[in-house]
């Protein structure tokens, strides 16, 4: 009867090839040894486990040893410092992540504490505390679709029938829009938006939620047309038209497109709005955001994205009728005798914040741009003086 705890050593040695030579002590002559008999396999078991305990000892104790010889100390504060990141891993910061930023930020003093987005103005305010430096508070920006030109208001070149994705439709001759600069409308940005910040419009065009924007710039890198721009918050005046097409092709492909006819650069009173390349462009640094462009736009194709615009008022107080906001508006707005209190129609007053530019006593307020429009007055005053 055949006994399992029992097995010819001719067998045990087939089985267990080569390592039964390490663990099996061997005699001999060094020719081939036919023996007979019987080896316990308990035995042999309980030996080869000994060994590779041993063995597992062994090398345990060597990476416990080279773990501590060799271990970089963290410094706490970037864990610290990621706790307060977004933790999106977004890489508008620059670095591969938060980790990398995290570390960068601790270690090297030219790193800036505001580069997490995501983490806003809050954030950067903890980085800063955590790390010693200064707090860095820069003004939110958000993406703005710099594209009217829906399905409704723009001409198809072709019908384009293949993956739903604005970076595989650029392939089929640049696209099936006959504006080669547009959107493509094919959401490709809402699909790497990692914020939920994008969604398409019914004219398939998309459009951004401001209080999720990150400003992560992944729909930027996405975009093959390159009509996704990062701007500022305040500067919500802008020409939402990136073709060089001359005026009449751009008319004949879409309805809503910059035509170059130069009209906003012409009513523009602080000089922001210039015509390059067949299309309008305005400069954020310049710009006071009076919105007389966008009302002068024959095409609408500059927009502005202020929800309210607050009118302005004169203070009867500071007002020496110098007649200056008279002149200056607009929309004839602002009147009253030479010398003598001048007062705003509201009915008319569109909250351009011109006359609290002009005015050099500073009597005009009530326009939602006025402390900024008064501190550029100042420093050019100063400039002025200083010359």
């Amino acid at each position: 009867m055949f006994d399992i705890n029992h097995i010819s050593l001719i067998n045990l040695l087939n089985l267990i090839s080569d390592i039964s030579r390490i663990i099996i002590p061997h005699a001999g002559g060094g020719g081939g040894v036919e023996i007979d008999g019987s080896v316990d396999v308990a035995s042999v078991l309980k030996f080869t486990a000994v060994f590779i305990a041993g063995l597992a000892a062994i090398f345990g104790f060597g990476l416990a040893y080279a773990a501590q010889k060799f271990s970089v100390i963290m410094d706490p504060k970037i864990d610290q410092v990621k706790d307060v990141l977004a933790g999106a891993h977004c890489g508008a910061c620059g670095f591969a992540g938060c980790q990398q930023y995290a570390e960068a930020v601790v270690s090297r003093p030219e790193v800036a504490t505001n580069l997490c987005s995501p983490a806003g103005a809050h954030g950067a305010e903890m980085v800063a505390l955590i790390t010693g430096k200064k707090a860095i508070i820069t003004e939110p920006q958000f993406a703005r679709i710099m594209c009217q030109g829906g399905s409704s208001r723009s001409v198809k070149r072709f019908v384009y029938n293949g993956i739903i994705d604005c970076r595989a439709a650029v392939l089929a001759g640049s696209g099936d829009k006959s504006c080669i600069y547009g959107c493509l409308g094919y959401g490709t940005c809402v699909k790497v938006c990692m914020f939920g910040a994008m969604s398409m419009s019914s004219d398939n065009i998309p459009v951004v939620d401001i209080s999720k924007c990150a400003a992560c710039k992944k729909c930027v890198d996405a975009c093959p047309k390159k009509v996704i721009e990062i701007t500022p918050g305040s500067k919500t005046v802008m020409t939402a038209c990136h073709s060089k097409d001359k005026g009449a092709l751009t008319r004949k492909n879409c309805q809503i497109g910059c035509i170059a006819c130069g009209m906003c650069e012409k009513v523009c009173p602080f000089e922001a709005v210039s015509v390059k390349d067949n299309c309008s462009k305005v400069d954020t640094t310049k710009c006071k955001v009076c919105g007389l462009c966008v009302r002068k736009c024959p095409t609408k194709a500059i927009i502005d994205l202020l929800p309210l615009r607050t009118k302005a008022v004169i203070s009867a107080e500071k007002c020496i009728g110098c007649d200056m906001c008279a002149k200056v508006c607009p929309v004839d707005a602002a009147s009253g005798e030479l010398k003598k209190t001048h007062v705003i129609d509201q009915d008319k007053c569109i909250g351009c914040g011109i006359c609290t530019a002009r005015c050099n006593k500073q009597a005009i307020s009530g326009t939602f741009n006025t402390a900024e429009v008064h501190e550029a007055a100042r420093i050019k005053a100063e400039v002025k003086k200083a010359g």
